[in-house]
This record gives structure tokens, sequence and C-alpha cells, in this order.
């Protein structure tokens, strides 16, 4: 018993600090961030890029870079070219980089992809081994090609290098690799590796004119920026933005050459690429617009023109809002803990007449369209100023857009991550079977109602009816539909080891009452064996004979009487009344009814109070009270032949089988 105990003493008081370890880290300002930029210029990319429109994608990297971030760009083939020099992030590095971005080309020989990342990542750069913050973004369309003579052997050794010295060298520092293939013919498997292996991004761009969308998701991936959200043909800019980047893609239909956007002000002034005014600064490229506008007036700018997909609007604010890492892959058993909080400066603000008028939406969109969406305020803002969310699970495996919008009234913000759904290998999306199921059941009952549901639920599980339900709000596809409320108790401030303390009171209070019980047992057990010790000792009375002539009558209770008959020469006069009152109780009543002596036990309860004196009966009923306790204190669903009662008779009427056997 004490060897349980002290287990259990062990556990209680390691929940705590295990729920602790398992509680995400707290939200904080991400450091500046350090952006490496490494693109393929080898003679291949003829091919797969004619219009050089890599020129225009890093053009836009260097223009989208955040203040006070550091950032270098590399070209390589079969030598390594730094093309813009590590530094920080000012005007005059972005001027530098926009200006040399037209040396990129598609001249050289080979593809010397292990050499980049040896260069971009050599420790004179930063002064340090360490590459916690640092960010790849690598573009490549083909192998790894360094053997002039085109040997394969040697191919596949630098190959198996990459993968096996390289990738260990930068994972152990810390290094995070994005990578956009630019070709079906590249080495996908390689460019997935480098990046799964670093917890960074993939992304396959089918066509050159995708290729400024897969830059700008790797670095939106490594440097995620404020946003305002757009609705409709414009935005609402608040008082605390200082500045805001507009970028405008042009739609898909919509061709270069006759393309026409304009931008109004909230006074009604109306600007354009070829009449921007003092403060706005107006670039046109072949796939987007990006208008930058410093000190902007407050409210309502309205944008007229087409917008392609993808387009935002970014914002430098003191008030920002955070959101944790988005990682670019998750599963059931690593899901993503998402985690919001807002700072104003450097601070997390916690004031709940603040938070109590922001309302939180998160929104997650399929590739082909379908989204869903759910709120992660509460009826009251978090104590600790964190809106928390987990997402466990999803209908389909594949891509998916992760959007936070925060509406104050008087400001909005804006976050947004890709992140893909994986399924581990040799499973199957199970989730979308179960509202089919769930569906039909209801159907045979009521006939007309079945032609209602059928119609709600194909849609969730292929078209927009998902969005009513969403990805995000997926209690039905999601086996735990609890998670919700624990997420509510999480965003109500409810740390996770006071959870886990709760938890451990709780198994330290049934230890107890088990640990209770059994001491109380165990005087009555010790009682027991000194009053048959005594029987032994003490000639019985006369009666229990009369009751071992009834016994032999039931067949099932013949075992009994054999431990009986020990007592029947001794007499037993005083002892029965202090010791084993239920048998004087039971040898008493046989007497003038002989013949149903399997029937006396079931009334002893009832007769016991009326008849017998009190002390009798009281002893008795806690015992009972004792084993009911400890019954319902354990599962016994394991054991088949315990009936299921909800009753005291089902377990009286145990107990006093156990008392006949004691006879």
């Amino acid at each position: 018993m004490r060897r349980l105990l002290n287990c259990l003493f062990v556990v209680v008081f390691s929940l705590p600090f295990a729920a602790y370890a398992q509680q995400p880290p707290a939200l904080e300002l991400p450091d500046d961030a350090d952006i490496r930029i490494i693109v393929d210029i080898s003679g291949s990319m003829k091919t797969n890029d004619p219009d050089n429109l890599r020129q225009p994608a890093v053009r836009l990297l260097a223009r989208m870079l955040p203040e006070g971030a550091s950032a270098g760009v590399w070209t390589f083939g079969q030598y390594v070219n730094m093309l813009v020099p590590h530094g920080e992030v000012t005007d005059g590095w972005r001027e530098q980089a926009v200006e040399r971005s037209g040396q990129i080309n598609s001249v050289a020989l080979r593809t010397n992809l292990g050499e980049a990342l040896s260069v971009a990542s050599n420790r004179y750069l930063s002064g340090s081994d360490e590459l916690d913050n640092t960010d790849f973004i690598l573009l490549t369309d083909g192998k790894v090609d360094v053997a002039d003579d085109g040997n394969a052997d040697e191919n596949a050794k630098e190959r198996a290098r990459i993968l096996g010295p390289l990738l260990d060298q930068l994972r152990n520092r810390g290094a995070t690799i994005h990578t956009v293939a630019l070709s079906e013919e590249a080495d996908l498997e390689l460019l997935e590796t480098l990046s799964t292996e670093t917890g960074g991004s993939h992304s396959l761009a089918p066509s050159a004119e995708a290729l400024t969308r897969a830059f700008l998701k790797a670095l939106n991936t490594a440097v995620p920026q404020q946003q305002i959200p757009i609705e409709g043909d414009g935005f609402t800019v608040d008082e605390g933005v200082k500045e805001f980047t507009a970028l405008i893609f042009r739609a898909d239909e919509e061709p270069a050459a006759d393309r026409e956007l304009a931008l109004v002000s909230p006074d009604g002034a109306q600007a354009s690429a070829g009449s921007a005014p003092e403060g706005m600064r107006w670039v046109q490229e072949t796939e987007y617009d990006l208008i930058t506008v410093t000190d902007p007036a407050a409210g309502q700018w309205t944008i007229e023109g087409e917008l392609g997909e993808g387009s935002r609007v970014t914002v430098v604010s003191d008030l920002r809002m955070v959101v944790s890492p988005v990682p670019p892959t998750f599963t059931a058993d690593e899901p993503i803990a998402l985690r919001v909080a807002f700072f104003e400066e450097d601070q997390k603000i916690d004031n709940a007449d603040f938070l109590g008028v922001i309302d939180v939406q998160l929104t997650l969109t399929s590739a082909d369209g379908r989204s869903g969406t759910k709120s992660l305020s509460g009826e009251e803002p978090p104590a600790d100023g964190v809106y928390t969310d987990d997402i466990a699970n999803l209908p389909d495996e594949g891509e998916y857009e992760l959007a936070v919008v925060a509406d104050g009234q008087t400001f909005s913000r804006r976050f947004t991550a890709a992140t893909r759904f994986v399924l581990p290998e040799g499973e199957e999306a199970d989730v979308v079977a179960e509202p089919v199921e769930t569906v039909p059941e209801p159907e045979p009952e009521p006939e007309p109602a079945p032609v209602e549901p059928e119609p709600e639920a194909e849609p969730e599980i292929a078209d927009e009816p998902i969005a009513d339900n969403g990805p995000i709000d997926i209690s039905q596809a999601e086996e735990p539909a609890a998670e919700p409320a624990t997420e509510n108790e999480e965003s109500g401030g409810l740390p996770m080891w006071v959870i886990g303390l709760a938890g451990g009171l709780g198994v330290l209070a049934v230890a107890g009452a088990v640990f209770l019980v059994m001491r109380r047992k165990k005087p009555e057990a010790e009682t027991e064996t000194e009053a048959e010790q005594e029987q032994e000792e003490e000639p019985p009375v006369i009666a229990p004979e009369e009751q071992a002539e009834e016994e032999p009558e039931s067949e099932d209770e013949i075992p009994v009487a054999e431990e009986i008959p020990e007592p029947e020469p001794e007499p037993e006069a005083e002892v029965p009344e202090d010791d084993i009152p239920v048998a004087d109780a039971t040898v008493d009543e046989p007497e003038p009814e002989e013949s149903a002596p399997e029937s006396e036990p079931e009334r002893e309860p009832e007769p016991e109070p009326a008849g017998e004196p009190e002390p009798e009966t009281e002893e008795p009923v806690p015992e009972d009270e004792d084993d009911e306790f400890g019954l319902e204190d354990f599962d016994l669903s394991e054991f088949d032949d315990l009936p299921d009662t909800d009753d005291d008779k089902g377990l009286l009427d145990d107990d006093d089988k156990s008392d006949d056997g004691k006879k």
C-alpha cells in the first residue's frame, strides 16, 4: 500500500511540471530577421524563365523587406557570386538591390547548389555560428550538376553531401531554408528535404508568372508583416499607421499593357502611377503595382481597378498584432498551436477595456477555394491578453491559407500564412466520411427530413457550404469535440499548470479515499479473525446445529456450510452479539421459517432496524457504504460479469450473499 501511495504522490506532483513543460512559448515581439536570397542563373533558366521574371521577383523582395532586417542576394551556377552584399536593410540597400537585380541572367554552365548554400551561410557574414534567426530563400529549376564531364557518380556524391553533412550542419546551426522550384524538372525531392528538415516552406512555381507569388509566400513565411484587410475595393487606415504599402497584383485576365489602376485618398484625391503626389512612391512592374504612402491620412482609401489574387496592404505602426509562428506543415498528432496578442510598441496589451472591443476571426481557405471562419473572441477577453486556438485536423490533406483578422472598430489588422495539412503514410482522411455517415442516420426516420440534410451535408465535403462550419470550426471533423471548450478556457487565462494541479489534486483525493477505505476494512478483518479464534476456544450455542441442518438444503451454500461447522462444537453465548451481529440475526430468524432460508438474507437489512438493537444495524450499513464507494470510484467496465446497477439494492444483495458465506 505504501508503494502505491508513493507512486501516486510522484505522479501528482509531477503533473504540474509536465503541463508547464508542454505549454507553448510566450508570445514576444520577433527579433530582426536575416534574409538571404539565393538565385539560380544556370543556362536552363533560358527555357524555364524566358522573360527573366526573376528580376522583378527579387526587386519585390528587396522593397518588401522591413526596416532593421539584414539581407543579401547571391547568384550561382558553376560559381557563386554575391550580387548584393549582406547588410542592414535601408533605403540605400534597397536601391542597390533594385539596381543590381538587372544582372540576373541565364549564362552559367552548372548548378552548384551545395556551394551556394555554403557561401551564403558563411560565419563571417553574421560574425557567429548561430543561424537561429536566419532564413534562406533558394530558387532553382534543375538538379545538382557540378561535374565538367557530366559524371553522374560525381553529381550523386555531391548530392549526398548536401543532404548529409551540409544539411546537418545548417540544421544544427538553426537555419531555415525555404525552397522554390521553377520547374518540375528540378530535383523536387532534394528541395523538399532541405525545407522540411529545417522547418521551411516549399513551393513549386508551375510558370515564371507564378514566381513572384512563390517568392512572396516564402518571404511572408520568413518575415510575417503587419497587414490591414482589403474589404471590397478599399481599406481603412487608422491614425496609428505611420506608413502603408499596397501590393496590387494584376488580374490574370487583364493584359499588362491595358492595366489601369488608381488610388483615392479619404479626401477624394486620386493618384496613379504617372501622377503620384508627394509622400507617395508608385512602382509599376509587369505583374504588380507597389504603392508606398508615408504619413497617410486616416480613413477609407479606395482602389480603382482590378485586384489580382494575393493583393495586400502592409503597414508600419506601433500597434502590432503578433501571431505565433505557423509551421509549413502540420498533422493531427502535431497540431498548430495558434496564439494571438496585441502589442503597443514593445508592451503586450492585456487591458480588458481595449481587448473587449476587438473581434478576432480565424479563417482557413483551401486550394480549391473552400473556406471556413471561426471567432477567437469569447464573451470576455482573455485575462492574459492572448487569444488561443489549436488546429488539429482538417477534412482534406493539402495546402491551406491561414488568415487572422482583428477588427477593433477604430483599427484593423490582418495576418496571413500558408500551411499544409499532411496525413501519415497509409492513412486516409476519414474525417470527411464522418459527416456522410451521420447524415444518413436521421434520414430513415423522417422521410421528408432526409431530403433537406443531404444537400447540406454534400457541400460540406466538397464546396462552399464547408465555409459555414469551416475547416477550422470542424468539431465534426475533429475527434476531440471538447477542444473548442478547452481553447476558450485557455483564452480565458487559465494556465496549463493550474489544470494539471487540479487534476493532480483530484487523483490525490481519490487515492486518499481509497487509503481510508482500506484502513477501515483492515480493523474489520482483524476483528473477524479474532472472532473466529474466540469461536474455536469457546463452545458454540446449540442454535448453529439447526443452521447446519438447514444449509444442506441449498446446494449453492454447501461450501459455506463446510466452513461454519468448525464453530459447532464450541458454545457461543455472549461473543456473537459484539463480533458477528449479522450471524446472530440469521440464526434467530430461521427457527420459525425453515423452508425459506435463502429469503432471510434479503430481508435482513429491512427488519434489523426495527427488531434488533441500533448498534447491530448501524455496523453493517457502513460496510455496504464503504463497498459502494470503492466500486463507484473505479472503472469496472472491463468485467462483464458485474451487473450495471445504479441503486444500492444490487450492491446490498452481493454483500448479503457474502454474509451468507460467513454463516
